[in-house]
């Protein structure tokens, strides 16, 4: 069977039990529509002018009342605002307050009007629903508060006035030996803006809550100076001592310094950096500079070589002395050490140095030196002279005995010689002084310089400065068989410090080694340089003594000092002469040096001293000068 087309708008009736549903759907949805205008009309009309039942402002059940009886019953019942403890802290400290205290206030109309709103709403179905609410389960308005910043300011600024504290430096005095430390303290600012915009957030909770102070610290630049002090109190505790330090043979005994001195130097100097500051303790820079200035000859030492003596058989250097570093007191580096070291509690501190290596330490070679080989060696005597004037000479020899002269340097016997006192060794003896021979302290020392003149002028070494006697003295002309050798005439060198001095010069490519040896049974002295011989070559020449002029007339002198019939020769008769003496020193055939030495003698008479009324005054001819 076939079936009808339908035209495309058309649409089939709908079965007729649906369209009876709808219209009971609809029917429905207008009584229950009708139904809750009613209920909401008639629960509205039943609590008109009242709170809803089961409304509830903070857990305070106001259902039923009339909104001026709700607002005095929150009123009593909401006591938090009064009753409720906030707790302010900062560390371990803590004020307590109510909020009230703290600006809190309850807004009881306020909070009625809001639980009398509800389900009183102008949405006809939110009222219906918070009214079927109120009904079934209640409901819970929040109180209504209100923070008062004024108020909270008041309270918070009246805290502050208690807690606020200034910043405080840390304090260092120092009165006599009493050491003084105050505390500083760390300056505490209530910020009570901050505090207060956070009491503003965390007491609508109604809660007793504990609230931390927004506090502002400002701590200085100094809190605590408690191991300054310490430190000021160490260094009063007892004397300082200032040691020399080093293994010298001259070092000085320490400096002491006591505790009521240093009281007096004392320094506490504040210091500054990024970090913040600090005591600085110590003793004045300037007062221990006053104290170390004078030291400085004291404690300084020139830097020496080593000395030595040349091994004859197995040309190497056997050691004599060590060497010496020099060393010149650092005035800063010593202040700064010894602050540093008070710092720790030294109370023994050494001072500090600059060194100054010498140009030959005590592990020399010989080789590397340039000493291979006796190049020359001179002999003087000293027939005839008393103990003291050996005791001069042996003295004098030592101070030279293994001393090295660099190539090229010139050498002066003053410089080296060192000093001549009683202290330092030597003996009153005859000198020649004034035009006078008399007793004077190192008398002898020019048989040590005529012997390394004659030293060096055999060994062919430039003299650049050399003095003779004033007149002519008889222990520069004995020879081996104590005969007078007229050939040694004009060999003579005197030295008088710091005026007269014998120098020459060792203008090699090597180093010079001097050794001395005195023999005081065979009264010689022998002076010898060590070195690399380059083929120089001696030849001199003598006129001897000439123009010859006697001695003069004895002379006689009364001395009040002696007693009736004491004589004493204190000077002796010489006769005056003059003479030349030339050098010319060659090498490979080439002359490189010539000198012609000329002197001349002064005529010498002697002279007698006796005591006041001495009838008789026979001379000693047995003595003899320098």
């Amino acid at each position: 069977m076939s079936s009808a087309a339908y035209p495309q708008s058309y649409s089939p009736a709908p079965p007729r039990f649906v369209a009876q549903a709808a219209a009971a759907l609809a029917a429905a949805a207008a009584l229950l529509a009708l139904a809750a205008f009613v209920f909401s009309a008639v629960f509205g009309l039943m609590y008109l002018g009242r709170v809803y039942p089961g409304v509830s402002v903070g857990g305070i059940d106001i259902g039923g009342m009339r909104r001026t009886e709700a607002i005095a019953y929150l009123s009593q019942q909401l006591t938090y605002p009064l009753a409720g403890q906030v707790t302010l802290t900062h560390g371990e400290q803590s004020w307590r307050y109510s909020p009230a205290q703290l600006g809190l206030i309850l807004d009881a109309e306020a909070s009625t009007q809001a639980a009398y709103s509800f389900g009183r709403s102008w949405l006809p179905w939110e009222g219906i629903a918070e009214k079927v609410q109120s009904l079934r389960g209640g409901a819970v308005i929040a109180p209504r508060l209100i923070f008062n910043g004024d108020q909270a300011q008041v309270t918070l600024q009246s805290l502050a006035a208690q807690f606020n504290r200034p910043t405080v430096e840390a304090q260092l005095s120092v009165n006599g030996l009493d050491v003084q430390v105050q505390p500083g303290q760390v300056g505490l600012t209530l910020d009570t803006e901050l505090t207060a915009a956070f009491l503003a957030a965390t007491l609508l909770d109604m809660q007793n809550v504990t609230v931390p102070l927004a506090v502002v610290e400002s701590p200085p630049r100094i809190l605590d100076a408690s191991a300054q002090a310490e430190i000021a109190r160490s260094i009063l505790s007892q004397p300082l001592v200032l040691a020399p330090g080093g293994d010298y043979e001259k070092n000085p005994d320490p400096w002491t310094l006591e505790p009521e001195q240093l009281a007096g130097m004392l320094s506490i100097e504040r210091v500054e950096s990024a970090d913040g500051a600090h005591y600085q303790v110590g003793l004045q820079s300037d007062k221990l500079a006053t104290i170390l200035l004078p030291l400085t000859a004291d404690v300084a030492a020139t830097p020496r070589n080593a000395r030595f003596i040349f091994n004859d058989e197995t040309r190497e250097l056997d050691i004599y002395k060590s060497a010496i570093i020099g060393r010149q007191l650092h005035i800063q580096n010593s202040i700064d050490h010894i602050n540093a070291q008070l710092a720790e509690g030294a109370h023994q501190i050494d001072l500090q140095y600059t060194y100054t290596q010498p140009a030959v330490l005590d592990d020399a070679k010989a080789a590397d030196l340039g000493l291979r080989e006796l190049v020359v060696e001179a002999t003087t005597y000293f027939y005839g002279s008393s103990p003291e004037r050996i005791q001069n000479i042996q003295t004098a020899a030592e101070r030279f005995h293994g001393l090295l002269v660099p190539p090229g340097a010139v050498f002066s016997m003053v410089d080296n010689i060192g000093d001549i006192s009683l202290d330092s060794g030597f003996a009153e003896a005859l000198i020649i002084f004034g035009g006078r021979t008399i007793q004077g302290v190192g008398g002898g020392v020019c048989q040590v310089s005529t012997t390394l003149f004659r030293a060096a002028f055999f060994g062919g070494f430039p003299i650049i400065e050399r003095w003779a006697h004033a007149y002519r003295v008889s222990y520069y002309e004995y020879n081996a068989a104590v005969q007078r050798d007229p050939r040694m005439v004009g060999l003579d060198a005197t030295v008088y410090a710091p005026v007269v001095d014998f120098k020459f010069q060792n203008d090699t490519d090597h180093w010079l080694l001097m050794e001395t040896y005195v023999n005081p049974a065979a009264r010689t002295i022998t002076w010898k340089f060590y070195s690399t011989s380059d083929g120089r070559t001696v030849d001199w020449n003598t006129t001897g003594p000439r123009d010859i002029l006697p001695a003069l007339d004895d002379k006689y002198e009364e001395n009040p000092d002696f007693a009736l019939g004491q004589i004493k020769q204190v000077d002796y008769a010489a006769e005056g002469a003059t003479v030349t003496v030339t050098r010319t020193v060659t090498r490979n055939g080439e002359i490189i040096n010539e000198d012609v030495i000329r002197t001349k003698y002064q005529p010498w008479a002697a002279v007698y001293q006796y005591g006041p009324g001495t009838p008789g005054m026979p001379p000693n001819p047995d003595s003899s000068g320098d």
